[in-house]
């Protein structure tokens, strides 16, 4: 079973998040209020935040450049993964991934469901990686941002959690790139 190991340190990611609202202003980015909250709390660096439209590519250009940034380490977005036409958050990840972390989706199903039932399959919830940084694409609603975090996220941005986690990995991300 999971664990934290406190001998060992804490070490601080530096985190972006990016909110995808045709109509959201930072004042009413409770979403994204949620996830710099957390960020904090847990410990880390909010390394950027921004609002962008639900449009793919402006999307994409975004996470690009986060991850073409080495002063960030993730990206976490919210909004755009539902079903309607203009959700293409999803999408816009898919265009800069990598590789795809598959079973992030699942694990957020999971524990959507204990949440909120059936309605946890209108959810595209998402994760990867790209250019030696994480992405995540998280629904739009506070509840979802937090169930997300607290449930997955936090545990695996800690140093500390075994059996693993994402940040023990961090320096074999980008092997490929240094590959001869």
């Amino acid at each position: 079973m999971s664990r934290i190991d406190e001998s060992k340190e804490f070490l601080p990611v530096r985190i972006a998040v990016l909110t995808v609202s045709d109509t959201r202003t930072l004042a009413e980015d409770r979403s994204g209020d949620t996830l710099v909250g957390r960020i904090a709390e847990a410990g880390h660096i909010l390394a950027d935040r921004k609002i962008i439209q639900d449009e793919r590519a402006q999307i994409a250009e975004q996470l690009r450049a986060w991850c073409a940034d080495p002063e960030i380490d993730v990206v976490i977005s919210t909004g755009g993964t539902g079903l309607t036409g203009r959700d293409v958050t999803v999408e816009a990840h898919r265009d800069v991934y990598e590789k795809e972390i598959e079973a992030f989706a699942t694990v957020f199903t999971i524990v959507s469901m204990q949440k909120i039932g059936t309605s946890a399959v209108q959810s595209r919830a998402t994760g990867g990686v790209a250019n030696g940084t994480y992405l995540f694409a998280l629904p739009g609603s506070p509840g979802a941002c937090k169930d997300a975090w607290d449930e997955i996220l936090k545990a695996q941005f800690d140093y500390r959690h075994r059996p693993c986690n994402f940040v023990e990995i961090f320096p074999r991300l980008d092997e490929h790139l240094r590959r001869k």
